[in-house]
Order: C-alpha cells, then sequence, then structure tokens
C-alpha cells in the first residue's frame, strides 16, 4: 500500500466496518464532443479498534465512486496500535505535499485534528490526540501521509521486547 513491512494486513471478514467519505472530486475530460464529467472519491474505512484502509474510487456517478472506493478500502485494511484511545508515542509522516504531526493526547483531550487527519483517525478509534497537518492540503495526501504515520509506530510490547525490560520500565524510564 504504501511500501512499508512491518505492517500488519487484515481480512475484511467479520469485521464491523464503517466508511467515512473523505472527499469527492469532480474531473473532466475535454474530447472534441465536449466534456466529459467523471468522479472521483476517497474513502476511509475502519472498525473503530485499530483496524483501517482507505481506497480510492472513480466512476461517471458519484454512487458508483463511493461504492468502489468502499471495496478498495477493504482490500487495503492494516492494523494500527491504539492505546487508550490514543497512540503510544508521537510521530510524523510525509506524503508528497503533505506533512503530519501526531501527539498522544491525555484521556478527555478529544481528537484534535482536522479534515482527512480526522476522517482517518475516527476510523481508527482514537479519541485523544493532538494532530497537525502543515504543507498541502490535498485530501489524497493527507490520508496516505495519516496512514504512513499511524504504520510507523511501534507497540510498546515489541519496543520492550526489543530493549529486554518490562513493559512498566519502557513507560515509566
Amino acid at each position: 500500500m504504501l511500501g512499508l513491512d512491518n505492517i500488519e494486513r487484515v481480512k475484511p471478514g467479520g469485521l464491523e466496518l464503517k466508511d467515512r467519505l473523505v472527499a469527492v472530486n469532480r474531473v473532466t475530460k475535454v474530447t472534441k464532443g465536449g466534456r466529459a464529467f467523471g468522479f472521483s472519491a476517497i474513502v476511509v474505512v475502519g472498525d473503530e479498534a485499530g483496524t483501517i484502509g482507505f481506497g480510492l474510487g472513480k466512476s461517471k456517478e458519484v454512487a458508483s465512486a463511493i461504492a468502489k472506493a468502499v471495496e478498495d478500502a477493504k482490500k487495503n485494511l492494516v492494523k494500527v496500535p491504539v492505546m487508550n484511545h490514543t497512540i503510544p508515542h508521537q510521530t510524523s509522516a510525509r506524503y508528497g505535499g503533505a506533512d503530519i504531526f501526531m501527539r498522544p493526547a491525555s484521556h478527555g483531550t478529544g481528537l484534535i485534528a482536522g479534515g482527512a487527519v480526522r476522517a482517518v483517525l475516527e476510523s481508527a478509534g482514537i479519541h485523544d490526540i493532538l494532530s497537525k497537518s502543515k504543507g498541502s492540503s490535498n485530501p489524497h495526501n493527507v490520508v496516505k501521509a495519516t496512514f504512513k504515520a499511524l504504520l510507523d509506530i511501534r507497540r510498546p510490547e515489541e519496543i520492550a521486547r526489543m530493549r529486554g525490560v518490562s513493559l512498566t520500565k519502557v513507560f515509566n524510564g
């Protein structure tokens, strides 16, 4: 999907997935017979428990573009670490011109994110996070940068195993 090795892929069977429409774009192709209009849609699906995916769909009608995007998203499901409705550590990523920064937040902070980032984080089940989107606001690149940032997060259990220390020592130093 984004060329990362440590991603945990998930099969859509048996999951209660909810889809969120991020953006619909009207595209025009100019031919000798006039203009041909089409639509492209980007959708994020997730079970609000750490499993998310995004997809792109193109069609002559909006509804079928969204349906194609949802089907594409279900083929690209991945698991991201969510602890206590936030992320384990801060992360940032860049995709194209979009630059995303995310920091974990304490319970009750809320989802501090805008537009495309919010759709991705809500689908993942993250309720408390601080995020900033810099650079390009193109929804396609923002969604891909957010996914890249979420997939860069390492689980605390994995870090404890690599360091050879207990899980409490990872958090408390």
